[in-house]
């Protein structure tokens, strides 16, 4: 099952978020928890009290900023120290947002009904870690707002206020996007460390670490840092799913497997343009007889450049490039881009249930699985396009397009 996401800016909050397990039985069984990253997004100003009527930035007014600061000469504080007290002040209203937030703790979802009753019509679900704005209490039920959906949860099965709070940093994943045209990523956090490599605009990057100016961000060649300068930092939750919304998701997802197959079936008699440098074997077994096609096809071209920015399976791709074009061999249009790649298709259930042809996606890179447990991919410009074992890093979605 899949549900959608939804970022709360937290400009330059100290916090680092990672994902943890919480199972409490909440009676709803039959529907697996899967939590890929894509849907509506929202953005919590640090003032909101719930998730309506949001706004995309929070700045920090003038006027607070000088009174936080005491100086005496106003006139001549500089713009410096007004972006470093506004990031001091966002910090501390950090914590003050997420105890307005309601958390689920259950094994798959808890149900958003209409009345605070079970008697109440069914208008969606909140999955577990999923995330909802309170908004009222009554007889042991939440009232929430979340994605579309406004109703009512059980509290048991639910966490607001401070103990939201520590949730909150364990089930959001911080997420830094690039804005700038090439993102350096460098070594440390310095303009005079060296670069390790590049990632181009509007790529999603895993915030590991929180700095003054710099974030450490997990990329394909190593963990590395980039200037705040450079990046939106944002925390993605998941959020409620309606049940218009599921129905409407179930059918588009069957809409596009289909679509696909037809389109790669009329590509099956053509031969591809592209000559491979060399030809490399490799074992896919499992899953759909198009996807293990695509895995085929992709081994061809092991061993050929990665090139940033490129999509030649001969002459060097980058690593959604890469994905890219070998799915253009089979009549499918993918975007050059590995964070966009996270919104294709249809969510899978974790990598111990990938089939070949799936997309496997990473923080910043995106590879093609090959059955087996491992992947083919434009990994950097040092190893060129290889096959890996798939958890050599913690993937962040499976996605099938077959």
């Amino acid at each position: 099952m899949r549900q959608k996401s939804m970022k709360m800016v937290m400009c330059a909050a100290a916090a680092v978020f990672t994902f943890s397990g919480m199972n409490i039985n909440a009676g709803a069984a039959g529907v697996s928890s899967v939590l890929p990253s894509a849907g509506v997004e929202y953005a919590l100003a640090t003032n909101a009290t719930s998730l309506k009527g949001m706004k995309e930035e929070v700045e920090i007014p003038r006027e607070k900023v000088i009174e936080e600061t005491k100086e005496v000469d106003t006139s001549r504080l500089s713009e410096d120290v007004i972006k470093d007290v506004a990031k001091r002040l966002n910090r501390k209203d950090e914590e003050e947002n997420f105890k307005s937030l309601v958390i689920a703790k259950v094994n798959d979802y808890v149900n958003v009904r209409s009345i605070p009753s079970e008697e109440g019509e069914i208008l969606g679900k909140l999955y577990d870690k999923s995330v909802g704005a309170f908004l009222s209490e009554q007889d042991g039920w939440y009232e929430i707002s979340s994605g579309s959906v406004t109703g009512y949860v059980k509290a048991e099965y639910c966490v607001t206020g401070e103990d939201a709070v520590a949730l909150a940093k364990e089930v959001g994943t911080r997420i830094a996007t690039v804005t700038t045209t090439t993102l350096k990523v460098r070594e440390q956090p310095g303009l005079d460390a060296a670069v390790l490599g590049l990632v181009p605009i509007e790529d999603q990057l895993i915030v590991t670490e929180e700095l003054e100016d710099w974030v450490k961000v997990n990329i394909e060649e190593g963990d590395g840092y980039v200037s705040t300068d450079y990046v939106t930092l944002t925390t993605e939750f998941i959020q409620a799913e309606s049940k218009e919304e599921e129905a409407a998701r179930l059918a588009k997802e069957e809409a596009e497997r289909r679509a696909a197959q037809e389109a790669a079936a009329r590509a099956a008699g053509k031969s591809s343009k592209s000559k491979p440098a060399q030809q490399v074997t490799y074992a896919s077994g499992g899953g759909s007889e198009m996807g293990r096609a695509v895995a085929d096809y992709a081994l061809q071209f092991v061993g050929n450049p990665y090139v940033y920015g490129g999509t030649s399976l001969t002459n060097g791709a980058d690593c959604s490039g890469f994905v890219m074009s070998v799915y253009a061999n089979f009549g499918v249009s993918l975007p050059h881009s590995s964070a966009a790649d996270r919104n294709v298709g249809s969510a899978v259930n974790g990598l111990e249930n990938a089939q070949p042809g799936d997309l496997v996606c990473y923080s910043g890179h995106v590879a093609l699985y090959i059955g087996n447990g491992q992947i083919v991919h434009a990994s950097t410009a040092k190893t060129g396009i290889i096959v890996s074992n798939a958890n050599y890093r913690t993937p962040l979605s499976v996605r099938r397009i077959f």
